[in-house]
């Protein structure tokens, strides 16, 4: 899911997104979204923007993330989180600064305030300006901590122990396994690169509500196998309109689209 900082960047629109108070541009289409988790049968699979819409503003900031959920087409956020040096989480997909912000230094050896110089958000105020309304895929890079939990349970939870709207992604079988003891009730994806049997299995056994793999993997038969196991599937990272379509006659519930895909 590595993108090179090359892509061309649009003008920034010329109607402001105030932060804070970002919204679907359709709010009648919120419900739908959040019953969408749970149902495979939809035809219409969500569109969730990876890393926000980088074509505005740099990926994973506030503004990429306000552009892109004043799309008609978008559905909702997949982001990537990880912790400052203060145990604060942070968005950022690499392992450094040096892609996207010119800095050669490890996110891990700033505080989050020393990030935010940089363009770079916390979670918290993330889940503020994305509000309850979109739908959420929030990918952990590292392990999972008790100040990423009480982030996300502050903005999403419920009483009841749910997250509605919200999927929690990982690439690595300790931080799902963490998530799962202490938050059963969490619908947690694994996130894979190839969609084959042992990754299915190994979905199942952690207890995930779904896989998220790279599109490329995904074919008639590889997802009439994760719909028998009872699993979501959702796919990562598509551009085209035409393999947006492909996906949802396969029964894909949700997709990280990015450019074109993005638009409708």
């Amino acid at each position: 899911m590595i993108r090179a900082w090359s892509e061309p960047i649009r003008p920034t629109p010329t109607i402001p997104i105030p932060i804070g108070a970002v919204i679907l541009s359709d709010p009648s289409r919120a419900v739908t979204v959040h019953q969408h988790v749970g149902d495979m049968s939809a035809d219409r699979a969500l569109r969730l923007a990876h890393r926000g819409d980088w074509r505005f503003a740099p990926e994973n900031s506030l503004a990429a993330m306000g552009a892109a959920l004043a799309l008609p087409a978008c559905d909702g956020l997949e982001f990537d989180v990880q912790l400052a040096s203060d145990g604060v989480p942070v968005l950022l997909h690499d392992d450094t600064l040096e892609r996207v912000q010119g800095i050669r230094r490890s996110v891990g050896s700033f505080t989050a305030a020393e990030l935010a110089v940089h363009g770079i958000p916390t979670l918290a105020a993330v889940l503020a300006t994305a509000g309850r309304a979109a739908f959420l895929d929030v990918e952990l890079k590292g392990a999972a901590t008790p100040d990423i939990v009480a982030v996300l349970e502050a903005a999403r939870g419920r009483a009841d122990g749910t997250i509605p709207g919200t999927v929690v992604s990982s690439f690595r079988t300790a931080t799902l396994g963490w998530l799962r003891e202490r938050r059963p009730l969490w619908p947690l994806w694994l996130n894979v690169e190839v969609l084959t049997d042992r990754e299915i299995s190994r979905a199942r056994r952690l207890g995930c509500a779904g896989i998220s793999a790279g599109w490329r993997s995904i074919n008639a038969r590889m997802a009439s196998l994760v719909r028998d196991d009872g699993l979501q599937l959702a796919a990562w990272t598509v551009r085209r309109r035409s393999t947006v379509a492909r996906l949802e006659r396969l029964g894909v519930m949700a997709i990280c689209v990015e450019a074109a895909a993005l638009d409708g």
